[in-house]
């Protein structure tokens, strides 16, 4: 008698315990199904993916770094051909009428930070594969690199190019180079002011590839 009870007692905290569990499951994802949390995972899988629509399918196949499970992936681009591929970005580094002044004027304290901006967009386009895991390594054929200071909201405009022969675009590296010229500008100039802003990085151009010209339209 005093087994069956224990074993009831038990019985009961159990139900008492998964009831718990179900309401705390249900606080954070939601009603789940019918089933109960036996499989839960499973089910709320299943139904996830039914809630997707064939468009948001159609856009999610299209996202080539992502694999049917949903996994990251390396695209495969043996099967495409090689083409001269060119792009071109841009970014803008606010600075503020002092910093300004001092740039200007070659007066910061790290030296010339158009010059060491210039070589480090050069050096960040060459190594963009290292920084953003999912890129190939790539033959850059050119990379070029401007930083020009514009007096009219005392900033840096900077523009970046790449260039390559291949069987992979070179827009990475064009946004790459520029971001990096950016941020070397930044650290150039951060004793003299942490108002600095990177802003509007972006892809101005590319031409090459299977989808072949674009441009951006203002």
């Amino acid at each position: 008698m005093m087994e069956e009870l224990d074993f009831r007692t038990n019985n009961s905290n159990g139900s008492v315990k998964r009831r718990l569990l179900r309401v705390e499951m249900e606080s954070v994802f939601g009603d789940l199904p019918p089933s109960g949390i036996s499989g839960s995972s499973h089910n709320r899988f299943t139904v996830e993916k039914s809630a997707i629509t064939p468009q948001e399918c159609e856009n999610a196949v299209s996202l080539t770094h992502v694999g049917r499970a949903g996994e990251a992936q390396m695209v495969d681009v043996s099967p495409k051909e090689s083409t001269k591929r060119i792009a071109i970005a841009s970014c803008n580094v606010i600075l503020g009428k002092k910093v300004f002044d001092l740039v200007l004027a070659n007066q910061m304290a790290k030296g010339d930070v158009l010059s060491v901006a210039k070589i480090a967009g050069i050096s960040g386009a060459k190594h963009t594969s290292t920084l953003i895991p999912l890129c190939h390594n790539i033959t850059l054929s050119h990379v070029r690199v401007d930083l020009h200071l514009n007096p009219k909201n005392y900033s840096v405009d900077i523009e970046g190019e790449a260039a390559s022969t291949g069987k992979t675009g070179v827009e990475m590296e064009a946004m790459t180079a520029v971001t990096i010229a950016g941020l070397t500008v930044y650290d150039m100039c951060k004793a003299a002011s942490k108002d600095i802003q990177i802003t509007n990085v972006r892809l101005e151009s590319k031409t090459g590839g299977k989808s072949g010209q674009w441009s951006r339209e203002e």
